[in-house]
């Protein structure tokens, strides 16, 4: 049979072959040697075989038995290793991913996807496989271990595949399943961890930031934005992720841990990307950081507003405030608790954030409220490096201290009581018919200092002089005079806004 280069095969017992090599096989185990020495009697007699066997001839056979087989066998599944975790198992029409070793009876290797470093990819018991494989993948657990040996007929039967496998072989497969899912399959959400406060859920248009750990549903890591140490951000339900992060991303409150098992057809596809295998079922454990929608405005919580609150803040004042700065996940950024003195600004004048200045519009002396400030009213998609993420949401709890009411919009200084005819005059005071910065400033500095007149409160004294005296000084030759000076009410207001 070596010479032929094939084995020889038959049944045994069933009068196939000559009657004492019917008796010899009987017993032999896959693998076993045995040397067989049949007398005439039981092998072919007086007559022999002419031209090949003489007769009365005794017959020694060195057989090798490599494989058997019965016409009533079955499939054989050995699980030799289960996951105690087995939430699903392989039914009619899912579709698998997995590695196998296949072998013959006798340990002869025909093929491995292992040597090949790519998984087969397949449906189950719709005719893909051949009928042991479609029998022996049913039942099985991502990660199980199993040996599944197949008969022939439930093979590649008396043909072979003309290739590797010979005729009437049977076949050991080891098997590990990788992956396994079913074209009807949609996002599986698993809800981890949920606060016990969640004031809004995302909904489509809305923009997260989350981290995330993205896994093969046999455990291998295929990305995380842990190790990159940065939030993972984007809109949802716009088309902007793979579909079924689009879809299990809604609904998410804040703070709330899940985690989204995302089939191929939603994920993707056949074709994989990267580190990601072509078929494969996608696992993101997901924290999500903050929400917000590109339309939201600032949210104000008033935390306490003290009984006598008449007077409220408005553009123009000179606030002093305390805060604690914060992301909504709870992270500390800044406070100025922690520096000892508040933060001052006048109101509305840029100074801030647009979302701070908005948040501190009508407050009393006294007050606490909390802002949530959306990032395209707070820092942006930039943020500040090393202090705010970009496109974070921040939380603020403000109290505030004092207030000193500003000026009229489009004023610098106002008089407290009736202006002066002569007021020309008084500032020029050597009379020469000209007035110089020095003499302007000292002028208005005594004018507050008296309590006739008023600067806006927070700006810097010397720069709203300078300010005003150019405006005064209309052919800027540092001299302003009598014809040059008008008082805001004398000129077009949209032309200058000093006096």
């Amino acid at each position: 049979s070596y010479d032929r280069g094939s084995t020889f095969n038959v049944f045994v017992g069933k009068g196939q072959l000559i009657a004492g090599m019917d008796k010899a096989l009987v017993g032999m185990c896959v693998n076993e040697r045995r040397f067989v020495q049949i007398p005439p009697g039981l092998a072919y007699g007086s007559e022999g075989v002419a031209g090949v066997i003489p007769p009365d001839a005794v017959l020694h056979f060195d057989v090798l038995l490599v494989d058997l087989w019965n016409s009533e066998d079955q499939v054989q599944v050995e699980t030799y290793f289960r996951p105690e975790a087995c939430p699903r198992t392989v039914q009619v029409s899912d579709f698998v991913r997995y590695h196998y070793n296949g072998t013959f009876l006798d340990g002869t290797l025909f093929d491995s996807s292992h040597n090949r470093m790519r998984t087969y990819d397949t449906y189950v018991g719709i005719g893909w496989l051949i009928p042991g494989m479609d029998q022996g993948l049913l039942g099985m657990c991502v990660g199980e271990k199993r040996i599944i040996t197949i008969p022939p007929f439930l093979a590649y039967g008396e043909e072979g595949d003309g290739k590797e496998i010979p005729a009437q072989a049977s076949l050991v497969f080891d098997v590990a399943l990788l992956d396994l899912h079913n074209p009807k399959d949609g996002v599986a959400v698993e809800q981890q961890l949920v606060p016990a406060r969640c004031e809004r859920r995302s909904r489509p248009g809305d923009f997260v930031r989350y981290h995330y750990n993205g896994s093969l549903l046999d455990g291998t890591l295929f990305d995380s934005s842990y190790a990159r140490n940065r939030t993972y951000d984007t809109y949802v339900g716009k088309g902007y992720v793979i579909p079924g992060m689009d879809e299990g991303l809604l609904g998410v409150c804040i703070g709330e841990r899940r985690r989204i098992t995302i089939p191929p057809h939603l994920g993707y596809g056949e074709e994989g990307s990267g580190k990601i295998p072509g078929s494969a079922v996608l696992i993101f454990d997901i924290h999500v950081v903050d929400f917000h929608n590109p339309a939201d405005s600032v949210g104000i919580t008033v935390k306490h507003k003290p009984a006598n609150c008449s007077v409220l803040s408005k553009k123009g004042d000179y606030l002093k405030y305390h805060y604690n700065a914060s992301l909504l996940d709870g992270t500390l950024l800044d406070s100025t608790l922690s520096l000892g003195k508040t933060y001052n600004i006048v109101l509305g004048s840029g100074q801030v954030v647009l979302g701070m200045d908005m948040g501190l519009q009508a407050m009393c002396v006294g007050e606490r409220r909390t802002l949530v400030i959306p990032p395209h009213l707070g820092y942006g998609e930039e943020g500040v490096e090393g202090e705010v993420p970009g496109s974070a949401v921040l939380v603020f709890d403000i109290e505030l201290l004092e207030l000193v009411s500003g000026l009229p919009e489009g004023y610098m200084f106002v008089w407290n009581g009736e202006v002066s005819p002569n007021l020309f005059e008084e500032i020029d005071q050597n009379h020469d018919g000209e007035v110089l910065l020095d003499e302007f400033s000292e002028y208005i500095q005594a004018q507050v200092d008296s309590g006739k007149g008023k600067l806006a409160p927070g700006f810097d004294f010397e720069k709203i002089v300078r300010n005003m005296f150019s405006n005064q000084d209309r052919d800027g030759n540092g001299k302003v005079t009598a014809q040059e000076f008008k008082l805001k009410d004398q000129e077009a207001k949209e032309q200058h806004d000093e006096l």
